[in-house]
């Protein structure tokens, strides 16, 4: 089916942020001391979900928070070094304009993200919920789809974690998994999402029947 309203998570998902997280966690680590890690772990790391990888690095629920603000200030300074993966910036407005409505639900500041997108890019999106907890966007998914008028069947939320289909799950819409995340597909598929994408440009089956 084709799909009204499609929410997309940021990082990982339109932007390629990936490396740069990579660049800054252990300096982030120290800030807040929890363990670092050596580049060989930071992949291994991305077969496994967000509480799975906290515990592995020594930090408490408690410390998320803080360094998420961290994370969020350094890519404001960096966020012309960040760029958007290939033909997302094509496929936003190609959607756009076959009339799918576009919103976006991110852990990440909405200044980063609209930084990072450009002012084009940017204003195709007609809501922004951003910079909740990682474990908070099921509540922000159910606001945009309310604010949108769009029947939850109707509305696909697009990510690249475990958590974005968990938050989709709860916030009774479906989920996209992408493929060129921060998360493997191979452990997306576990979590059953409805739609599967393998390059930015399959991003156009949204507005397809």
């Amino acid at each position: 089916m084709s799909y009204r309203l499609a929410i997309f998570d940021f990082d990982g998902t339109l932007a390629d942020s990936f490396p740069f997280f990579v660049s800054v966690f252990n300096q982030i680590a120290d800030r807040h001391g929890f363990r670092r890690v050596s580049a060989e772990q930071a992949q291994a790391l991305r077969h496994h979900d967000s509480r799975t990888i906290m515990r592995q690095v020594g930090m408490p629920a408690w410390k998320l928070p803080l360094a998420s603000r961290s994370f969020i200030g350094l890519m404001r300074e960096n966020t012309a070094s960040i760029p958007l993966f290939e033909g997302v910036d094509e496929v936003l407005q190609a959607l756009d304009g076959a009339g799918v409505r576009l919103a976006i639900v991110s852990s990440n500041s909405e200044q980063n993200v609209r930084l990072v997108l450009g002012p084009q890019l940017s204003a195709l999106f007609g809501h922004y919920e951003c910079g909740m907890s990682v474990f908070g966007k099921a509540t922000r998914i159910r606001k945009v789809v309310e604010r949108a008028a769009v029947p939850p069947a109707h509305a696909l939320y697009v990510g690249d974690q475990a958590m974005d289909a968990e938050a989709a799950r709860k916030a009774g819409v479906a989920f996209g998994a992408v493929s060129w995340g921060y998360a493997p597909i191979e452990a997306l598929r576990r979590a059953g999402p409805q739609r599967e994408f393998g390059t930015p440009a399959d991003l156009l089956q949204i507005a397809r029947p």
